[in-house]
Parts: C-alpha cells; structure tokens; sequence
C-alpha cells in the first residue's frame, strides 16, 4: 500500500505572475497559512522569488511569488523584471493574476505577450471578485478568454479565501506524479533573515504610507539567542536614499520607528516562536536602487538568475 500511495504522489513549481498590487502575495500568504510575503497597497512590494510550500498527503505545491511586472525604471527594476521573467520558463504551470476590478490596458498586454512567447501553462485567476457584480466578471472572463488560451480560468478572493480551495485542486490535477521536495512541515525555502527583514520592511511601508516610496531595503545585521534566556535578539538597519527619508522613517521623537519595532516584533516572535528583542537604526545611502554593489549587499543578486 505504501508503495501505491508513493507512486500517485504529484508534485511541481508554480509561478504566481501579474502586475502590481493584483493581490500575489495575499493569495500566497493564505494559501501557505502563514505570513512569507510581504503584503502592501503599494506596487513593487515583492522583490526576490518568494517560494511557499503547499502540502497534502497527495501533493506538494513549491509557489513561486514574483515581483509584479511592470517597465522598469532603475537597477532594482530591471533586477524584478529579470525574476519575474526568468520564472516563466523553470515552472510546472503559471498563475496569471489579475485584478476584477481594473481594466484591461497596456500592463496587461505586456504580460500577454511574454506568456505567448513563453508558451508556459497558464491559469487565469480572476481576483477580488468579492469586490464586483457577478455580470462584470462574465464581462472580464468573455474578454480574457479572447488574448490568450488559458488551461483554467478561476475567479477568487484571495483576501476572503473564496474559491481557493477550487484553484488548489486545479492545480494538483495538472503536475505530474513527483518527488515531495521539501519536509511536510516546511512552508518555504527562504532562511529566517530574509523573512525577518521582509516583515520589517512592510511595517515601514504601512507606516510611513505615500511619504516614502520604494526606496527602502532591510539588512539583518544580528539575530542570537540570548544566553539563559528564550529571547532572540535581532539588530536590523533599514536603508534609505535620503535624509528626508530618514526623518520620516524616524518621525517626530522617534514614534513612527518604535511603532514599526512594535508591529514588526509582533510578526517575527510568531514566526519563530519566541520572544524577540528588535533593535532598528535608520541608514542613508544615497541612490542605492541604481548601484550594484548595494543592490547585491542588501540582497538582489542577479547573478542567481
């Protein structure tokens, strides 16, 4: 019986494609059932590959959450254009996800074109359908349905959490028979620092709002566990381009830093399951987007790719 059981287990590698803000990282973030990507209402949140692993006694999902495809304007840019891309050609099947909500224009037809050129295996999935009347989707899913030949089209919400139990079983139904990559337990592949600088980085962008753009990066400069002590104590620099920035990060006698020390030490104590002491200092360093070495010091490594 083992053996039949091994023999029908399926696996693959899905990418999670789309432009900016179309809810990516909430969709992987429920799926998972656990903060691994970083959620904001701004675009280009996603930086790197964000793979989450989904598994079943028959199945194991490895979801790759790239950045939000969009025309680049810097190093930094080019650098997510290059992720996101590349992903099309190392998965099993891509999710292509768009938002109910907005019109089809420009951004959309990029993302089209690069699928066709790809000839990737596609799902559309339709988000934020809790958001429209149900004659809009059939007016969104009509128009989809004449760019591209997609296997499924699947309209959910991420953020609810309707529908998603019917895109997971799509998906399993299109891998093939595979090996369980990672231990049933692990939720993904990204070491603890880079959750970590992760989770301070959207408390920054959620507190500082339209102020600062994204011109923020998060190095972990120490995470130890104290001696005697179930405490981890974590040093983190966060890294600005201008010394207006600085200020507003700070705010007025420091509150906007003691709050994001606050929400973010929330989040990484239950990620780790411990009491965590966070220690924040706000650097500036000029242009770093466009810079190379920074980019690879605080790090986007193009050379993996």
């Amino acid at each position: 019986m083992s053996n039949e059981k091994e023999k029908s287990f399926k696996s693959g590698f899905v990418s999670i494609i789309g432009r900016p803000n179309v809810g990516k990282s909430t969709l992987i973030n429920h799926v998972i059932g656990q903060k691994i990507a970083i959620m904001s209402d701004k675009p280009q949140t996603t930086r790197n590959k964000v793979q989450g692993v989904y598994t079943t006694n028959e199945a194991q999902v490895v979801f790759i959450d790239t950045p939000g495809i969009h025309k680049p304007k810097h190093k930094l840019g080019d650098f997510m254009m290059k992720v996101a891309q590349n992903t099309l050609r190392e998965v099993d099947l891509v999710l292509y996800v768009i938002d109910a909500t907005e019109s089809f224009g420009p951004g959309e037809e990029f993302i089209i074109e690069r699928l066709k050129a790809s000839g990737a295996k596609t799902f559309l999935v339709i988000n934020k359908i809790d958001q429209i009347h149900p004659e809009k989707l059939l007016e969104v899913i009509d128009l989809y349905r004449t760019k591209l030949e997609f296997l499924e089209i699947i309209p959910i919400s991420a953020l609810q959490g309707n529908n998603v139990d019917t895109l997971l079983e799509q998906i399993i139904s299109y891998l093939d028979e595979g090996p369980q990559y990672y231990p049933s337990d692990q939720v993904t592949d990204h070491p603890e620092r880079f959750i970590v600088a992760e989770l301070v980085r959207e408390k920054v962008l959620h507190m500082t709002r339209e102020e600062v753009p994204h011109s923020i990066a998060v190095m972990i400069e120490q995470i130890k566990r104290r001696e005697n002590s179930d405490t981890v104590y974590i040093g983190a620099t966060i890294i600005v381009e201008r010394y207006s920035q600085k200020g507003i990060v700070i705010g007025k006698q420091g509150k906007i830093l003691r709050e994001v020390g606050k929400q973010a030490r929330a989040d990484i104590e239950a990620l780790l399951g411990s009491k965590v002491f966070l220690e924040l200092w706000v650097k500036v360093q000029k242009d770093w987007r466009n810079k190379a070495t920074h980019l690879r010091d605080y790090g986007f490594r193009d050379d993996e790719y």
